[in-house]
């Protein structure tokens, strides 16, 4: 049990750009930052206000624009898309931006999320005749849209996301527009930025650093964002909204220099390891952190702890992600190639290890193991966020308790499967109010809570029953 070398993955990240001379290039390195939220491949499509073209492959994006591709993609509007994917199978199809042609129109459209009834509406919409390119929960927008037949895009558009349930942000691209869209709950963060009179879109602020954009505001829950020569406009396709901003954004996917409703990621990460540090203090030698998510919360446990912080873990950047080896063989020696232990820093020293999160437990067991074989005399390993217990299923890629280690073992159990001398956690409380409570009026501080609690925002839909099963 828990024998695969996986960590969690978001599944994507999407940027775009309108009335830029190089839309196509302003793309390619605002994804460039958010290359951190999607591996798996990568996608631009741009509009010169006549027709819209593109280009996609699998691998990252320096492979996938490698040979003048960009070059091609002429226009003032340009969306893109780096993949991770959740739904949908690992091949060339199912990378985004995805591009329809219709008669008289076309529009692209990028991805960031899940939906959790996308297999009924497949079901339904197959049902009705709709015959399925791909096996991503994306394209169910598309047939959506293309159903409802109003006379109108934005509100064929509206009618289609009041019928599409879970998280998504989306992003798309017409002739003549760029059009953002995000959920009713706000799972994925999305942002506006401004180049002198030019709007940005991202998942992440961190693009806006990159492209010399200025942040204006957050799209909020519920909203759709339509930009288009006459300017930015702000609609609705529905007020019932409720804040619940996916919790690992803070603690694990965002970049540190992102900001997210207000809240700058590393700042919260630094304040969950200080508020660690007081609700799990140990007299150790040294504190390190796991590169790369984990080293804000290391140095405010450090600090608070008055502990020094050291870089006990280095991390080898020139290394495939191990999960995708074929062999466990291979995958474990791919742990020791992506991870080593710092034999000056951690020998003969009582080390607190703090990591992010544990998921299935196999990378903590093998980090504690390199600690130990660098000569680390105790390894006290905390985690800076609650015990991962339950699945998400709004665009991260873990769907069944099964999966989770938390969710068959108690914490004693844990520490002993990862071989570690302790083991805690930091507590719900801890983490709400050490990340900020972005909405305070909201559950949970307008936080998703549901990883650590189970107490999901909405109807879980096509995973009712199946997802919150587990062997126990």
């Amino acid at each position: 049990m828990f024998t695969e070398i996986k960590s969690l993955n978001e599944e994507c990240g999407v940027f775009g750009i309108w009335n830029h001379a190089q839309a196509a290039e302003v793309t390619y390195y605002g994804l460039h930052s958010l290359q951190h939220r999607g591996q798996e491949g990568a996608g631009i499509v741009s509009t010169d206000g006549t027709r819209l073209q593109g280009h996609r492959d699998l691998g990252l994006l320096a492979d996938v624009f490698k040979q003048g591709e960009l070059s091609a993609l002429t226009g003032h509007g340009a969306i893109g898309h780096v993949r991770y994917g959740t739904a949908g199978e690992k091949s060339i199809d199912n990378v985004q931006p995805f591009l329809f042609h219709f008669q008289n129109s076309s529009f692209a459209l990028a991805h960031n999320g899940h939906l959790i009834n996308a297999k009924a509406l497949r079901n339904r919409l197959e049902d009705d005749g709709a015959i399925f390119q791909t096996s991503s929960d994306t394209e169910v927008l598309a047939h959506l849209i293309k159903r409802s037949k109003t006379g109108d895009f934005l509100q064929d558009l509206k009618a289609a996301l009041n019928q599409v349930k879970g998280g998504f942000a989306y992003l798309l691209l017409t002739e003549n527009a760029l059009i953002a869209a995000l959920d009713p709950n706000g799972f994925r963060p999305l942002a506006i930025g401004k180049i002198g009179d030019r709007y940005v879109i991202a998942s992440e602020t961190c693009a806006f650093d990159t492209v010399g954009a200025e942040f204006v505001r957050d799209v909020e829950p519920g909203e759709i964002i339509v930009i288009d020569e006459k300017g930015l406009h702000i609609d609705h396709f529905t007020k019932e909204i409720t804040h619940s901003i996916c919790s690992m954004e803070y603690i694990y996917f965002a970049r540190p220099d992102s900001n997210i409703a207000g809240i700058n990621v590393h700042a919260a990460r630094k304040r969950c390891g200080k508020r660690l540090a007081k609700e799990a203090f140990i007299y150790a030698d040294v504190v390190t952190g796991v590169p790369d998510s984990s080293i804000s919360a290391a140095i405010g446990y450090a600090e608070e702890a008055g502990l020094p912080y050291e870089l006990g873990l280095i991390k080898n950047r020139y290394v495939a992600r191990t999960f995708i080896q074929p062999s466990q063989a291979l995958r474990e020696q791919g742990v020791r190639m992506k991870l080593s232990a710092v034999r000056g820093v951690v020998e003969g020293k009582r080390v607190v290890m703090i990591d992010d999160s544990i998921v299935r437990g196999t990378t903590s067991r093998r980090i504690v193991e390199l600690l130990r074989l660098a000569g680390a005399k105790e390894v006290h390993v905390r985690i800076a966020s609650p015990p991962l217990a339950y699945p998400c299923f709004y665009g991260i890629d873990i769907q069944t308790r099964n999966e989770l280690i938390a969710a068959n073992h108690k914490k004693e159990e844990i520490c002993e499967l990862i071989g570690a001398d302790s083991l805690e956690f930091l507590s719900e409380t801890g983490l709400i109010e050490a990340i900020g409570k972005p909405y305070p009026d909201e559950p949970y501080g307008g936080l998703c809570m549901a990883y650590f609690n189970g107490d999901y925002p909405t109807a879980l839909y096509d995973y009712q029953r199946d997802g919150l099963a587990n062997s126990h």
